[in-house]
């Protein structure tokens, strides 16, 4: 699989990096990629179905000036910035692969990516015996104990899928209840929590991260050279467009 570490220099490059190498890879001039990213700026990216208005406090986010995009798969909203580590998988579907189907693909992958950062918590020394154990909930949540760490989505074309999603490593949690209301639709598992009380970070280096899904997804060959035109073109034609963003 090959390997990508960019992060671009905008919100908007950076969500087009994600769908460029979904589109190349599906035009055949690419192939399985695991890209990591982290935005040096706050950001708030909603789903591709979000209603905006309710699902951020856009006063809150036009009073510290930060933006607010679509990204082209489906969830929830997050919000983006220094300590989030954002990843996405770009990988072959096939009628008897594990990716097959949506159902499959969430439970192969978060799985996966779960057993991956339960590793490295351990072996961190941030997952004593005994602890509680790194788990999948809801859909396409990673929790430690009860609370959430990592939020992901799909989105899918014949030939190839783009699973994505974010690490809360050292974030601001309370930007995040400044900037989003309490989503209109939640798991289960969440129990009405606020912002604060359901969200954790895992305070790992995002090296550390960044080494343990490189190492499950064996992703060892460098991307050198990108869909720089692909991506180019989305910024200008789509994620820099507020009748993009404010569709809904």
């Amino acid at each position: 699989m090959n390997f990508l570490d960019l992060t671009l220099p905008s919100p908007a490059e950076n969500l087009a990096g994600d769908e460029a190498l979904l589109d190349w890879a599906e035009a055949g001039e690419g192939g399985p990629t695991l890209r990591f990213w982290e935005s040096p700026e706050p950001f708030v990216v909603v789903g591709y179905a979000n209603r905006v208005a309710a699902e951020v406090n856009v006063a809150a986010c036009a009073a510290r000036k930060i933006p607010v995009l679509r990204r082209c798969s489906g969830g929830g909203t997050v919000v983006q910035g220094p300590g989030c580590l954002n990843y996405a998988l770009i990988l072959p579907i096939s009628p008897d692969g594990p990716f097959h189907n949506i159902t499959q693909t969430n439970q192969f992958i978060m799985q996966r990516n779960g057993q991956a950062i339960e590793a490295a918590l351990r072996a961190a020394g941030r997952l004593p015996d005994g602890a509680p154990a790194v788990v999948v909930r809801g859909y396409t949540d990673l929790a430690w104990g009860n609370k959430k760490f990592s939020g992901n989505s799909q989105r899918r074309h014949k030939k190839f899928l783009l699973f994505h999603g974010a690490f809360l490593l050292r974030f601001d949690l309370e930007l995040i209840a400044e900037l989003l209301p309490m989503p209109s639709r939640q798991p289960a598992y969440r129990e009405n929590r606020s912002h604060r009380e359901f969200l954790r970070n895992l305070d790992l280096p995002p090296e550390t991260v960044k080494a343990a899904l490189r190492q499950v997804w064996n992703a060892r060959t460098s991307l050198l050279r990108p869909p720089w035109e692909r991506i180019a073109a989305l910024t200008r034609e789509k994620y820099s467009l507020r009748e993009w963003n404010f569709k809904f």
